[in-house]
């Protein structure tokens, strides 16, 4: 009998764990996660990421990329377009956001042209050219 009691008296483990231990820490905060490039910045605070997949043909079993645009949460607005992102999943946020930012992985390369029409004190009138005979 002493031993039946003793297994009723022993502790479950019902509520979430304790602070110090490292059981289910792992899986409780488990979010779904994909990487794309960012194809959109323009709405705030919201980026269109295109996330690509190579994967078989199903019928002819040639690789085949797929691609699928997903809306995620940018609160700072720090992603640009050609970064490329991680997003997580998250609570929905709107009627197309279901997606949050995580971390920008790479920045894209931003090319600067210098132009001397795009100068603050060119001249942009138009130059009238004399035909010469």
């Amino acid at each position: 009998m002493a031993a039946t009691t003793s297994k009723q008296n022993s502790p479950k483990q019902t509520g979430p764990a304790p602070a110090g231990t490292t059981q289910g820490a792992g899986q409780r905060g488990h979010k779904n996660e994909k990487v794309g490039e960012v194809v959109s910045t323009k709405m705030a605070k919201t980026i269109v990421v295109e996330v690509t997949r190579r994967v078989p043909h199903a019928m002819y079993k040639r690789i085949v990329n797929k691609r699928k645009k997903f809306y995620a949460h940018d609160e700072q607005q720090s992603a640009q377009v050609g970064d490329v992102v991680r997003i997580i999943e998250c609570r929905p946020l709107s009627r197309l956001k279901r997606w949050e930012l995580g971390t920008v992985i790479r920045r894209a390369v931003q090319v600067a042209v210098d132009h001397p029409a795009l100068e603050a004190d060119a001249d942009t009138r138009v130059k009238k050219t004399v035909k010469k005979k």
